[in-house]
């Protein structure tokens, strides 16, 4: 079995070859392909559905709770400003510099090879499954939410429920227990057509604008201690009207929801509606605001180990999966989809350490389950 210094350094030469293979949500083919034979290479057979690939402990048994360790391999597209290649690695000063090193390479890498460590071992009081998975950079569906309920995936599971997962993202390996929703809502303004040289008509843009005021500043009064406040913001307006002279009919509108854990999608959107003329429709619920107990198993092994949680303003796979999951991961969640995008080697090696810890705790909790 490979000591621990071996797959950290493993690791490491794993993300750069992640860096190296572009791996936009969509066209993850190639990076995919990488992690099997990264994987295999270690001894652990792999399963594939589509771009995700994940992996059982060699000993998993059904009988046993299982946790999931889950991270993506998508990227964004570069920003702009680089002053290296995106592509090419680049170590210096201690970090590795590199489009996708930090969201989410690093937090993938660590938890690879924390699978890894693991592998062989016949003693844990919980399975262990593996998976790197897609599209989360756009939310598709093709990602972890697809695997999830996949028929081939469940029948691997052989009836072992999944009682918790690891949501690698850059967290500064501190614990984000919980995280806003994002709920995006289409409005639609509706006025009646007429000339603007006579004052016919009725203005869809002054209806839209009269609502977008009362959209902007409504106060949601429902305040967590962990996420903060319910916001909705407007963020696009259009018309399909292009004539200077043409009062229009219609005028539509995007409000971005991010929505904590004290409120329901149902809530906020009743809640939006009541105080709007335009007609308000959501493009989707998928995203939800969650929350994993303090007492759960993985929140109290952390909390051992000295780490500190709070609420995350933004989304992950997290929201996508039906069971508990806690988001944390080595690097900061600043330099995501920055420019010279970095994070740091100490980083990996000490979040492999801590995610280490983290399974022998859990896997105590269940001794006696």
């Amino acid at each position: 079995m490979s000591t621990l210094h071996h797959i950290q350094q493993d690791a490491i030469q794993l993300l750069k070859k992640m860096i190296a293979t572009p791996s936009f949500s969509k066209e993850e083919k190639e990076v995919a392909d990488l992690i099997e034979s990264f994987l295999k290479e270690h001894g652990v057979p792999t399963h594939r559905i589509l771009n995700n690939v994940y992996a059982l402990n060699k000993y998993f048994d059904a009988s046993k709770p299982s946790i999931l360790l889950n991270s993506h391999h998508d990227t964004v597209k570069p920003a702009k400003g680089y002053t290296t290649d995106p592509f090419t690695p680049t170590e210096q000063d201690g970090k590795i510099i590199g489009l996708g090193s930090n969201d989410a390479g690093g937090p993938l890498v660590a938890l690879i090879a924390t699978f890894i460590h693991f592998y062989l071992n016949d003693a844990l009081h919980i399975n262990l499954i593996i998976a790197a998975t897609a599209e989360e950079e756009i939310s598709g569906k093709n990602g972890v939410e697809y695997l999830l309920q996949d028929p081939g995936f469940l029948q691997h599971l052989q009836g072992s429920k999944i009682v918790g997962a690891l949501v690698g993202e850059p967290t500064n390996m501190q614990m984000a227990v919980a995280e806003r929703g994002l709920l995006v809502l289409d409005g639609l303004a509706s006025g009646k057509a007429g000339h603007a040289a006579r004052e016919e008509g009725i203005n869809a843009i002054g209806i839209a604008m009269d609502d977008i005021h009362a959209i902007n500043n409504h106060p949601f009064q429902k305040i967590s201690d962990l996420t903060g406040k319910t916001t909705a913001k407007v963020t696009v307006i259009e018309t399909d009207n292009k004539a200077h002279n043409v009062i229009p009919a219609q005028c539509k509108f995007v409000i971005d929801v991010r929505v904590n854990e004290l409120y329901s999608f149902d809530d906020v959107l009743q809640q939006l509606q009541s105080i709007s003329s335009s007609n308000l429709t959501p493009r989707s619920f998928r995203l939800r605001s969650t929350m994993i107990a303090l007492d759960h198993p993985i929140v109290l092994a952390g909390k051992k180990l000295g780490l500190n949680h709070y609420g995350s303003p933004t989304t992950s796979d997290k929201a996508l999966m039906h069971f508990p999951a806690l988001k944390i991961g080595p690097g900061d969640s600043a330099r995501s989809h920055t420019a010279d995008e970095y994070i740091y080697i100490k980083e990996i090696e000490q979040g492999i350490e801590i995610f280490i810890q983290i399974m022998e705790e859990s896997s105590k909790s269940y001794h006696f389950s």
